[in-house]
């Protein structure tokens, strides 16, 4: 089996399980606040030590890999769900106006990174994880239109498309049938990118105050509340600095291992 594959799949079930398991258990709660215990460092009673208000980090990071993961996932949803249409669309419509809208619109957006956006959302409707999903995710369509499309040009002119159609079926049919099952490898790849671009996405929006807000646990709020504290009690950077750092690492692996996997020329190179 891959390698890469095994060691991403591990990490990400990791943090999967984590965050799954917070919905009903963490060591300690996650709203507690015990000053006497303030800026402890790991130990048995607290595993990753705890943090300025006296919390438990371990807590904090199982409840803050839910946050990131949630957002992370319905943001590339998003993307992906409105993206590849749009790619699909543009590419069975080549060289026409709803090629070169699609494509414009596209650069649009490419335009304005998703931090711009976020605060943007943030300026009408103010912060939030709910606004911190609609920024990523917008960044993410044209990711998935892109894909799409380029994936899409060089498979109309194969001779199993030029079949379908001239057995008469529509463009929509096509894509469905026929285009989508094709480039749905390439589309998986890309997703466990973004979901690995979207947990930093989110991180760094928490961070500067426009991703979720207090009491919802946060890896980037966490690194925001720490840095006046580095020199005191490492730990408290250390630790989520250090969850973010190897959620990443996991999706980046499951995607370059999903590659090597799904990607039929990879396979007769390694054989």
């Amino acid at each position: 089996m891959n390698k890469s594959l095994l060691l991403g799949a591990m990490l990400t079930a990791l943090f999967l399980a984590a965050a799954l398991l917070s919905l009903v258990w963490t060591p300690y709660d996650t709203e507690a606040l015990v000053i006497a215990q303030r800026l402890k460092p790991p130990s048995a009673a607290h595993l990753l030590g705890t943090d300025h208000f006296g919390r438990d980090i371990l807590s904090l990071i199982m409840a803050g890999a839910r946050t990131s993961i949630a957002v992370a996932l319905v943001a590339v949803g998003i993307g992906m769900g409105l993206g590849v249409p749009l790619g699909l669309t543009a590419a069975a419509r080549r060289g026409g106006f709803i090629d070169e809208l699609i494509s414009r619109g596209n650069d649009l957006i490419f335009a304005f990174p998703s931090l711009v956006i976020a605060i943007l959302i943030t300026a009408i409707f103010g912060p939030g994880a709910l606004n911190a999903i609609i920024a990523i995710g917008i960044f993410n369509i044209p990711v998935f239109a892109r894909l799409s499309r380029g994936a899409a040009l060089s498979l109309w002119s194969r001779d199993f498309i030029l079949a379908a159609r001239t057995a008469g079926k529509s463009r929509a049919r096509i894509n469905a049938e026929h285009i989508l099952p094709n480039i749905a490898n390439l589309l998986i790849v890309q997703g466990t990118i973004q979901f690995s671009l979207g947990i930093l996405a989110e991180a760094g929006l928490s961070y500067v105050g426009l991703g979720a807000q207090p009491p919802i646990p946060s890896w980037g709020r966490m690194l925001a509340d720490a840095q006046t504290m580095v020199a005191l009690a490492p730990h408290v950077a250390l630790m989520p600095g250090l969850a973010i750092v190897f959620m990443v690492l996991g999706l980046n692996l499951l995607g370059d291992g999903l590659r090597d996997s799904l990607d039929p020329k990879l396979k007769v190179l390694r054989t």
